[in-house]
């Protein structure tokens, strides 16, 4: 019988992992609908107004659309969550655009050497209805991202009444994120002493 001592291989596993070309990072986020209107008349939804008679109860602008991703894309790094970084019991979060949240993920993400390839975004909800914004939502994320339209995926679907969402109570979104090593990561002084 032939034993595998993978313990004398994980260097050159974890040097494999590092050198791997393609990352992918899944994201969700879930909010409630508030039963009182948004102050302004709409919410935000992948950086784009939409006019909706509640507002999303959140502690930042309530993006679910753009939490996902940044969730996504800090998991396709190994950075954590948003929730982690941008936490909720933080007063400087408060009513911030999720923007700010995606371009700091992505910050980071081209810190260690990768960037967005493309994406794929579904957001799910009864009201308000998405597909009519989604050509503004592509073009609001292609700019924001510096990507190609084209490399971008936002789609809507419904619970068919079943559930929370179902019962037109909140909103949610599943994100997919594929990035790609365009540079070497920055060096990181704190290397030689990981984290127990």
């Amino acid at each position: 019988m032939r034993v595998v001592h993978y313990c004398c291989r994980l260097p050159s596993l974890i040097t494999a992992v590092r050198a791997v070309p393609f990352r992918v990072g899944i994201g969700y986020d879930v909010h409630g609908f508030a039963d009182s209107p948004p102050e302004n008349g709409h919410i935000v939804l992948c950086g784009v107004e939409i006019a909706f008679h509640r507002k999303i109860k959140a502690h930042s602008d309530g993006d679910v659309g753009t939490h996902a991703l940044v969730d996504a894309l800090l998991g396709c790094v190994g950075e954590g969550s948003i929730g982690e970084h941008f936490p909720n019991t933080d007063p400087r979060w408060e009513n911030m655009s999720s923007t700010h949240f995606l371009l700091e993920a992505q910050s980071k993400a081209l810190a260690k050497g990768y960037a967005v390839l493309n994406f794929d975004l579904t957001i799910v909800c009864e009201l308000p209805k998405i597909i009519p914004h989604v050509p503004k939502m592509k073009l609001f994320m292609s700019k924001l991202l510096s990507i190609d339209a084209s490399a971008i995926n936002i789609k809507a679907v419904t619970t068919e009444k079943l559930g929370f969402i179902g019962r037109g109570e909140g909103i949610a979104a599943h994100a997919v994120v594929l990035c790609r090593k365009v540079t070497a990561a920055a060096p990181n002084p704190g290397s030689e002493n990981p984290r127990g």
